[in-house]
């Protein structure tokens, strides 16, 4: 398990990546549909609590495996099995996930993060015997992610009222570990195949986004038959959604990856902000499926806390984008100004009738803007 040439030309996601992210797609889907019922239930602030913690797990747990793929894959038997072992604990994890939402059991999903995790430990550990030149790298790469699992399992045994401050510590040690790790020698991957992989995660979290508000807002007109607020909904919802994935496709990520984003600190807040775009991405399907059941009398929360629902996660992908993928493109202020004014006007539009038509036609007019030809 030599590095890969991080020069290879013509590097696309294999089969087993796709694979990867397809049964990734069932712990997104477990985190959009728990985090909808929170919605329905009026538990705003403890609903997107604990899914910002959950969908941290299942973002970390990709993103890890993905970066590393993209220095390290002989794609030879072992490290084939290995990764099948990884979507095992996915597939756990996803199990898990409603425990951790409605009854705050972290057994389950625990245990599937923990294979996954440790399982990457042993291909960090392959990498060290294979690639004498980084094996500081893939040693403490190993050390990290093993160290973090012994403090995951060891949340499951403290009390209630410090769990969640030993979450947030386990998190920032997460996030620490490629930071220390890559401090000691940089990991060969591929601009080009990052940027791939991200996209395709994109569209795995926009397609969530479709699916969930689709399925409410059929609901919503079986049980109803139709009204105008569902229409305006429903109209709203595709608009959302195709500006949403119209802005983050409008520039090539890899660009900035093999050029300005070489640096360590550029690199890391564009990895690590993907996290607010993906998660956003699939709030947004469960805001949209919460509003519908506001519409349809489900849902006892006010008019303004349902649309923020829709509009708060709009407004957090449009600034996320724009801040970590396009920004970095822009020269003038021209170009940079519309995005915080139409963040606002998205983030406004909880006030109005129809929010999620108003954050649509929004979105739909900044698309217009940037893709306008400039002289």
């Amino acid at each position: 398990m030599v590095g890969r040439n991080p020069d290879e030309p013509h590097r696309t996601a294999t089969s087993l990546e796709l694979f990867f992210d397809l049964c990734f797609v069932v712990a997104v889907a477990q985190a959009s549909t728990s985090l909808h019922g929170a919605l329905t239930e009026g538990d705003y602030a403890g609903g997107a609590l604990r899914f910002a913690l959950v969908f941290f797990t299942i973002w970390w747990a990709w993103m890890n495996f993905t970066w590393f793929a993209s220095a390290y894959d002989p794609d030879d038997v072992t490290y084939r099995l290995t990764v099948l072992v990884q979507i095992t604990g996915s597939l756990v994890l996803a199990a898990g996930v409603r425990r951790a939402f409605e009854d705050g059991d972290l057994h389950i999903i625990t245990l599937g993060y923990v294979v996954l995790r440790t399982t990457l430990a042993a291909l960090w550990l392959r990498a060290a015997l294979s690639d004498p030149a980084r094996r500081r790298t893939t040693l403490r790469f190993a050390t990290g992610v093993m160290l973090c699992q012994l403090g995951w399992v060891g949340l499951l045994f403290v009390p209630d009222p410090v769990r969640l401050p030993g979450i947030v510590v386990m998190i920032v040690a997460e996030v620490s570990v490629p930071v220390w790790a890559q401090s000691a020698g940089m990991t060969p991957w591929h601009p080009r195949h990052i940027a791939e992989r991200y996209e395709l995660f994109t569209l795995i979290v926009l397609g969530e986004c479709v699916a969930a508000a689709t399925v409410a807002v059929r609901s919503a007109f079986d049980r109803h038959h139709g009204t105008g607020s569902l229409y305006a909904l429903a109209a709203g919802g595709l608009l959302v959604a195709y500006a949403m994935w119209w802005l983050y496709f409008t520039r090539p990520a890899h660009t900035l990856l093999a050029t300005t984003h070489q640096a360590h600190r550029r690199r890391f807040s564009w990895a690590y902000g993907h996290y607010l775009i993906f998660a956003s991405a699939t709030a947004e399907g469960a805001g949209l499926a919460a509003y519908a059941d506001h519409v349809t009398h489900r849902a006892e929360a006010s008019s303004i806390a349902a649309g923020a629902a829709v509009t708060v996660p709009a407004a957090v992908f449009l600034i996320t984008v724009w801040v970590v993928h396009l920004r970095p493109h822009q020269r003038s202020l021209a170009e940079r100004i519309p995005f915080p004014l139409a963040a606002v006007g998205v983030l406004m539009a909880a006030w109005s009738p129809a929010p999620a038509l108003v954050a649509g036609v929004l979105l739909t007019c900044l698309v217009g803007l940037v893709t306008m030809p400039r002289r």
